[in-house]
Formats: structure tokens, C-alpha cells, sequence
């Protein structure tokens, strides 16, 4: 149980600093050479090894923890003032998560500031799990030349047999990560002409603007969202103005959004009404 709980406790640390599941799974994340996935399954299996040790514990030291529990009379007694201290630290940190006070929150804030850090790091993917796409649909979404993606790959060292093949066994068989794949085929995107009317000061070229935010929407900057995209920028600021919304370039979403007092699916909303008219 002891061994069990040491291994439990090295699981929780790296799970409780590790980037999020897209970002790791896309960037390839590895500690000790494992993934996220792999120390997530090792913190699953090895609590359940806890728990039937801690059983087991139980079953056969039975006689001496309810001697343990015992009063001054020889009387078994649940509530005893151990037992109620620590029930009711650990009822204060269930309820204080669920409220989100301090210190449960900072515990929080803290490890969003660390899978943050990692997002900056390692960089968001196009949409989430974008690395069990086929090489067909990942192109597809990305507005990426099929051919032209599959001659970049092959020409930069990349096994490919066909548009079926999956971009994260693309990736594993060099041995790099479904991000670095990305890159070697972002020059085949192919362009729009801007449409015109209203929307001709706003859009340029790009991946059409979507009907549901992308994986790790709130942590995108807004220049960064208008790069992505094709808007232009200083048009997107001024058509949100309009509606009352403050903006700047370098602000994510959900700065945006707590500043003006919108969820991070509003502002989605606010800028998908802008840019389709």
C-alpha cells in the first residue's frame, strides 16, 4: 500500500502539470518517455492496487483499529475527535471545490497556469484530436491540397501509401509528432478569393470561418484567431466596438470575454455573426 501510494503520488504530480490532453497528444508530450495517456493509465491501474491494499489492510488489522477507536471506557466509538477533524478537512476541500474558493481554487489556478504554459509551448492543434484524422479529412478541414500534402510528406522523408492513412501513424513511423507532420504540409493550403460586399474589409483568404469553436478556443488571441481565419484585424476591433465589445490583438478569448463580461461561446458567437453577415 505504502509503495502503491508512493507511485500514486509521482502519477498525481505529473497529471497535475501536464498539457492538455489535445495539446499533449498533438505536440506528442512525453516525460520519462511516456505520454499522457500512458502515465493517466498507470495513475488508474495502480489506484486500483491502492485500493485493494488498502483492503486488505483493513481486513487484517481489523482488531487493532477498532482498539484504535475505542474510548477511555472501552466503548467503540465512530466520531472521535481525530475522526471528525479529519472529515471535516475533508468535507471542507469536496465543498470547497465544488464552490470554487481558496485555497481549492489556487490548488486549481495553479494547474491551469501550468497546461496553459504547455499550450504556449507546445502550440494548439487546428481541432481536437486532429491527430486521428485521415490524411483525406485532415487536409479536407484545413483547406490543404491532398495531392500536393502527400508530395510534401513523401519528399520531406514521411511514409504515405494513400489519403486513408491516419496523421498520427504518418508521424509515428518517423518518429516525430503530429504537429511537426503539420508543418511540412502547411504550404499546400489553397486560397479563396475574398467575397465581396461587407464582408470584402474583413475577409481576406483563409479556412473558412467555422460553425463551433476549435479545440482550445479560449486560449487563442484574437490576432491569432484573424490570422487563422483570414480576418483582417483592425475591421474585427471596430465591428466589435460596435456591439459594445472591447477587443485588442494580443488578448485570448477568454480575457475578451471576461473583460466584456461574455462567456467565451458569446464572443464565438459575436465574431461568427460578423464574419458570415
Amino acid at each position: 500500500m505504502f509503495i502503491s501510494l508512493a507511485v500514486l503520488f509521482i502519477n498525481s504530480i505529473i497529471l497535475y502539470v501536464v498539457p492538455e490532453g489535445r495539446v499533449a497528444y498533438w505536440a506528442d508530450w512525453r516525460f520519462f518517455g511516456l505520454t499522457k495517456g500512458q502515465w493517466g493509465d498507470q495513475h488508474t491501474t495502480v489506484g486500483v492496487l491502492f485500493l485493494i491494499a488498502g483492503f486488505l489492510h483493513i481486513y487484517f488489522n481489523w482488531k487493532p483499529i477498532v482498539a484504535y477507536m475505542k474510548n477511555k471506557a472501552r466503548e467503540v466509538k465512530v466520531f472521535t475527535g481525530p475522526f471528525n477533524v479529519a472529515l471535516a478537512v475533508t468535507a471542507l476541500f469536496i465543498v470547497g471545490t465544488y464552490l470554487m474558493i481558496p485555497p481549492m481554487s489556487t490548488i486549481l489556478d495553479i494547474s491551469g497556469h501550468f497546461k496553459d504554459a504547455g499550450s504556449a509551448k507546445y502550440g494548439e492543434p487546428p481541432y481536437g484530436h486532429a491527430e486521428l484524422s485521415s490524411l483525406k479529412m485532415f487536409t479536407k478541414k484545413e483547406n490543404l491540397d491532398l495531392a500536393k500534402s502527400i508530395e510534401l510528406l513523401k519528399a520531406a522523408g514521411y511514409e504515405v501509401s494513400g489519403e486513408k492513412d491516419i496523421i498520427k501513424e504518418i508521424a509515428g513511423k518517423k518518429g516525430v509528432a503530429p504537429q511537426e507532420l503539420y508543418e511540412a504540409i502547411k504550404s499546400a493550403r489553397t486560397t479563396a478569393s475574398a467575397s465581396t460586399g461587407s464582408k470584402e474589409a474583413i475577409v481576406s483568404e483563409a479556412i473558412p470561418f467555422p460553425d463551433v469553436p476549435e479545440a482550445g478556443w479560449g486560449k487563442k488571441t484574437l490576432s491569432d484567431v484573424c490570422e487563422r481565419y483570414g480576418l483582417r484585424l483592425e475591421r474585427i476591433i471596430h465591428k466589435l466596438a460596435d456591439q459594445g465589445i472591447s477587443a485588442e490583438g494580443d488578448s485570448t478569448i477568454k480575457e475578451i470575454g471576461a473583460t466584456n463580461n461574455l462567456e467565451n461561446m458569446g464572443l464565438f458567437e459575436a465574431l461568427h455573426a460578423i464574419v458570415t453577415g
